[in-house]
């Protein structure tokens, strides 16, 4: 059963239900809570580790996409929110919610003077009540740079923290790298130069001479990393900047672009040319010409490989951790050294033909590569517009991959194209919702309300007025049971002949700023929806304060009768 229907079921129930003449901070209704007991809030650190934790109510729930943090004088790892439970209602469309405890560990890498983390979030009753977002800001102790992390304090949601994988997608990556055309084809001349005139060597010296040129490559690539990532605590506190990650973002598009065969990058001609002839007076045949060889050709990055390394490079940079950095530069280094070994010790006939295939791995990187603009863009744009930039990437991929199935010549590759169809079909579904959103993004109607800003415009409208009561609706763009009085309720003809004798007022709170927060305040408002009737003298009527959606007949019958003056 969907939660919208739930929370109307839930709602008719509470309606049923006598009403209490007990005053309390609402006016009317003590079923809901404030905001501290919905979703009571707490922090505490250990070390490197602060773990925020959110106790929410039975009956309240958490909206994933509206917790937020945002470091001050200070960098985190990288974080991810746990999944939450899918949650669905008209006008917010497909979202997740945390209708539980709530534990989230962040790792803290580097600090400076008066470190803060401000804490953002926001949720509701499922009795269709809505908070406004609260703020809270966690004092942080100082944290040295480079120090030790626990492995109990690493966040089972922090990606960059522990991925068991890297170090294997990193060897896979310099694999595929090998393969590219402009990596491969050099393989038989590097074996030659490695070799040098002694063709005839035993199979053990030519095994020794071909690892020694891979280690030498290593060095080179095992350095860059041990520098990159050394400098990665300053860089991860310069990713919290979004016009950083934007500009990041673009250059890592034009690396995938170069990928597509755009434009080709590489060190300048006269660099690499000297770099070159250096490589090529070492003594091919020696361990120490070949070593050299190996550490000058790391120096020497080729147009299809300068994309991945600066992928890879980036990674290591956000972890700031030095010796996963080297060793993930290593075996990158491995991967692009083993076919190289392969044509050292075999000769060319184990490695596969040059061909179109090769055009089409390199192509495959660049969709690789994409997608490192995505993951830097989820911090700028929020959860929905990253959603569908993860998307546009998938559909891009599956319709590359399908155009490349249907141009084949073999029948198997032609009937895989419908599992690139297929799954082209299922990632278009959040690029649909552009064209036709489930969210609703009009503004609240305000043809039968004045809208005011703060408590002088209301004491001002209430003093004026000739009409026996003032309706004073609170609303923001965030709460869903606002939305639902605006469609269901108000529109309804009834709900408007009822409402003809009174003067209505708005006041649109969903900047929550801090003219709205006083606003609030000062009516002793808790959350949203709230509708507050005052009298002809601008009194507020007492028990006629109404929180939580209504239907039209339930709506009519909680008004207020006026009273004569």
């Amino acid at each position: 059963m969907r939660s919208g229907l739930f929370s109307r079921i839930f709602l008719l129930l509470i309606t049923l239900l006598p009403f209490t003449a007990q005053a309390d901070l609402f006016g009317q209704n003590p079923a809901f809570v404030p905001v501290d007991q919905a979703f009571a809030f707490d922090f505490s650190q250990q070390g490197n580790t602060v773990t925020l934790h959110w106790q929410v109510k039975p009956g309240y729930y958490l909206y994933r996409q509206k917790i937020s943090i945002e470091p001050r004088n200070a960098a985190l790892s990288q974080w991810q929110l746990p999944q939450g439970q899918p949650h669905h209602d008209e006008f917010f469309g497909d979202s997740e919610i945390y209708p539980q405890t709530i534990n989230l560990p962040l790792t803290v890498t580097h600090t400076q003077e008066n470190p803060t983390l401000v804490v953002s979030y926001q949720g509701c009753a499922a009795a269709g009540f809505c908070y406004p977002p609260e703020t809270k800001t966690v004092p942080l102790s100082a944290v040295v740079a480079g120090s030790t992390i626990a492995p109990a304090s690493l966040s089972p949601a922090a990606s960059s923290d522990h991925l068991p994988y890297t170090p294997l997608w990193a060897l896979l990556i310099g694999i595929g790298v090998a393969f590219t055309p402009c990596v491969l084809p050099m393989y038989p001349l590097i074996s030659g130069i490695i070799l040098g005139r002694q063709q005839r060597l035993s199979l053990s010296r030519t095994a020794l001479l071909a690892f020694v040129y891979v280690q030498g490559m290593a060095i080179t690539y095992t350095l860059l990393g041990v520098v990159v990532a050394a400098a990665g605590m300053r860089f991860q506190a310069a990713l919290q900047n979004p016009i950083l990650l934007v500009v990041l973002s673009g250059l890592f598009i034009l690396l995938a672009l170069s990928m597509f065969g755009a434009f080709s990058l590489q060190l300048p001609a006269s660099l690499q040319t000297r770099l070159t002839l250096i490589s090529n007076r070492q003594r091919g045949g020696s361990v120490a010409g070949v070593l050299c060889m190996g550490i000058l050709a790391g120096l020497i990055c080729s147009p299809c490989t300068t994309a991945p390394l600066s992928a890879i490079l980036l990674y290591i940079a956000q972890s700031g951790k030095v010796f996963e950095g080297a060793g993930t530069l290593y075996l990158y280094a491995l991967g692009m050294g083993l076919p190289l070994v392969i044509v050292t010790l075999f000769g060319n006939k184990l490695l596969p033909r040059s061909g179109p295939w090769m055009q089409t791995v390199k192509e495959g990187f660049g969709f690789v590569i994409l997608a490192l603009p995505v993951f830097l863009l989820e911090r700028v744009v929020g959860d929905l517009w990253a959603e569908r930039l993860w998307s546009l990437l998938a559909v891009s991929l599956a319709a590359w991959a399908f155009i490349l199935s249907i141009k084949s010549a073999k029948t198997w590759a032609r009937w895989f194209g419908l599992v690139w169809l297929v799954l082209a079909l299922i990632a278009v579904r959040p690029l649909q919702e552009i064209v036709s959103p489930t969210m609703v993004t009009t503004p609240p109607s305000t043809q039968h309300f004045t809208p005011i800003t703060t408590r002088q415009e209301l004491e001002q409208k209430l003093s004026t007025t000739q009409q026996p009561v003032t309706m004073l609706d609170l609303y923001a763009d965030w709460c869903v049971a606002c939305k639902e009085f605006e469609k269901y309720t108000f529109s309804d003809p009834s709900v408007q002949q009822a409402m003809g004798t009174m003067q209505r007022l708005q006041a649109n709170v969903t900047d929550n700023n801090a003219q709205n927060t006083e606003l609030l305040s000062s009516l002793n408002v808790l959350g949203l929806p709230t509708l507050i009737f005052f009298d002809a003298q601008g009194k507020e009527i007492p028990h006629s304060r109404i929180t939580g959606f209504l239907a039209p007949k339930d709506f009519i019958k909680r008004l207020p009768i006026p009273t004569k003056g």
